[in-house]
């Protein structure tokens, strides 16, 4: 059975860190809980607080140890912090406000682009077109952001489209690969290792240094819809991003 409690654990990273965790399973409750407190955070700083990283199922709370010893006269900083954030914790709601986007990204599966399409159809026992219809087919979660800026870690993929990563990662993926890595799809936003099953790929640009805020399209708790196009598509597309 899934684990469904949400109660909260907090524990130490070091003497600079403290993780509010809600669970220890891929849980849509626990990725919830988290996206929240980080919203909250976010609105409501605790004091000495320098960094707060969401991830599925926990919090990541970063803080200056020597500006809290001064700020709550305290022998132990990381005892007054974890008090603090206990009671963030208890104020912050069950689930995020922020209002949820939808990306539609355009994806030219197989050939040159998705050179490990047919491994997967194999692994599935499916057909290639199949696969794309499968994988096209479901408005995925972006449940959070990591790895490298931009990299979306998506979940919602139908059971029947599960693939290990490859035994041996490759040294250069292109970006806007689209892959799959056991329960979970992603599209590299950059140029980068990974042993993820490429399937197709994407000329839609998902992160811009240049741009204001954050560089990166996704954001945890958006939606993502990938839908196919040819090669010609992808190639005229991509002439237009240019």
């Amino acid at each position: 059975m899934p684990q469904t409690d949400t109660t909260a654990q907090i524990f130490s990273m070091g003497d600079r860190a403290l993780v509010v965790e809600f669970g220890r399973t891929l849980n849509n409750a626990f990725t919830l809980r988290a996206r929240a407190l980080c919203e909250y955070l976010l609105a409501h700083p605790l004091p000495c607080m320098t960094d707060v990283v969401p991830s599925y199922a926990s919090v990541t709370v970063h803080f200056d140890s020597i500006a809290a010893v001064a700020h709550f006269r305290a022998v132990s900083p990381l005892e007054a912090m974890r008090e603090v954030l206990q009671q963030a914790v208890e104020r912050a709601p069950l689930a995020p406000r922020r209002r949820a986007r939808t990306l539609d990204i355009p994806v030219c599966y197989g050939g040159e682009y998705g050179e490990d399409l047919a491994d997967v159809a194999k692994h599935c026992k499916l057909t290639a077109d199949e696969v794309i219809r499968l994988h096209s087919s479901v408005l995925y979660d972006v449940s959070m952001v990591g790895f490298v800026p931009g990299f979306g870690y998506l979940g919602g993929l139908d059971r029947r489209l599960v693939t290990p990563r490859r035994d041996q990662p490759r040294k250069r993926v292109p970006a806007g690969s689209v892959g799959i890595g056991g329960e979970q799809t992603g599209v590299y936003p950059v140029e980068t290792p990974g042993g993820w099953n490429l399937i197709g790929r994407t000329p839609r640009r998902l992160v811009d240094f240049e741009r204001s805020g954050s560089p990166s399209e996704m954001e945890a708790g958006d939606h993502v819809r990938f839908h196919p196009i040819d090669a010609a598509e992808f190639v005229r597309l991509s002439e237009r991003r240019q």
